[in-house]
């Protein structure tokens, strides 16, 4: 698939994608059956604690600028197709219920508050939760909605095969993903025929991968995303 010259723009080069597929290795296999979950439970538990203090000051600033709840939870598709409800901050009015599914830069649904929590995926944290829950994992194909889902080919459901994620390498690549997508007069369009499409290809690659040490390095890649 030849992808939007525009949306090349907004990736981020990258070597770390082996090319090598097939049975993992020992080691890799155990940590995909066993170690991914202990990393995800550990890393869950030591975050949901130490972040305690900022999600008690992100939900007083949430409910002095906005009459909505704390939370948004909205159904995504998990693994093996069971739907969860996934877990953010509520970063806009009405709580992203209603209007578009895709959300651009400067969407006016978008609070204050929200912005700067969107601005540095903070609004992301409270989905520690659905990790400790084994809902999602911290690496995984991001879920997405029943809606685009059901388009999905069968060769792109293999997506389903693992818990998603918070981050994954789709989530670097297109990190400016909502600028991107406000330059176009049909952004829902254009994330669902040449976005999605490209961002399935990318977390494919990753499935058939799957390491600590690759794990470790997309949560270092994210952070650096972030602040950069």
């Amino acid at each position: 698939m030849r992808l939007h010259p525009e949306s090349e723009n907004c990736l981020e080069e990258s070597n770390e994608w082996p090319l090598s597929r097939g049975r993992a290795p020992g080691r890799e296999a155990f940590y995909q059956r066993v170690g991914k979950r202990i990393l995800d439970v550990s890393c869950a538990i030591a975050g949901l604690v130490l972040l305690a203090p900022f999600f008690l000051i992100v939900a007083i600033l949430l409910k002095l600028t906005s009459s909505r709840p704390v939370l948004f939870r909205q159904p995504r598709v998990g693994r093996k197709g069971r739907i969860f409800l996934l877990v953010k901050f509520c970063s806009m009015y009405g709580g992203g219920e209603t209007g578009p599914l895709i959300t651009v830069a400067s969407d006016p649904r978008i609070t204050f508050v929200g912005a700067i929590l969107r601005r540095f995926k903070m609004d992301e944290l409270p989905q520690l939760w659905n990790v400790l829950n084994g809902e999602m994992s911290l690496v995984g194909p991001r879920p997405e909605v029943e809606r685009y889902v059901a388009g999905y080919t069968h060769q792109q459901r293999r997506i389903l095969e693992v818990r998603p994620g918070i981050t994954d390498p789709a989530a670097i690549a297109y990190r400016h993903e909502e600028k991107l997508l406000s330059r176009h007069p049909d952004p829902e369009k254009f994330y669902r025929t040449i976005v999605l499409p490209h961002k399935l290809s990318l977390n494919l690659e990753y499935i058939e991968n799957i390491s600590l040490r690759r794990d470790v390095s997309l949560i270092l890649k994210t952070f650096r995303s972030i602040i950069s």
